[in-house]
């Protein structure tokens, strides 16, 4: 069974080069690509119980976020998580709200392969980053 090192050391291996292919700049587990018009920004969220994670997407302003606080996120240091929960999006998720595909390694399927599928998603990303400019 794969550990959290191997799934990390996966995802160094696959979904950071294919974020990095789409201009994003950032570490496991906060990615962002600062463009003209909006931000977007991905997150892999580990499980806190272990085995498995998800991929939440967001998308900003360019000047970054305020979160309902009054806490200014600038552009270079926004993550999914500062954007308001009904302007993310976990991928594989149907519905706003919803759970999305969880990717499980603890399940006995390598941590290459979960890899893979985890950078194989990020079409929907691109599709939900891009679809209409009506999204925040």
């Amino acid at each position: 069974m794969s550990t959290r090192d191997d799934m990390n050391a996966a995802l160094r291996a696959r979904l950071v080069p294919a974020l990095r292919s789409r201009g994003f700049r950032g570490s496991l587990p906060h990615f962002r690509r600062i463009l003209a018009n909006r931000i977007d920004l991905l997150t892999v969220q580990f499980d806190k119980w272990g085995g498995g994670f998800v991929l939440e997407i967001s998308r900003c302003v360019p000047q970054g976020v305020t979160t309902h606080w009054g806490k200014e996120i600038p552009p270079g240091k926004v993550t999914v998580h500062d954007v308001h929960p009904d302007q993310r999006h976990r991928l594989g998720s149907s519905a706003p709200g919803e759970d999305g595909r969880w990717f499980r390694y603890d399940d006995g399927t390598p941590a290459e392969t979960v890899a893979a599928a985890a950078s194989a998603a990020l079409t929907e990303a691109d599709q939900w980053w891009d679809a209409g400019e009506n999204r925040p």
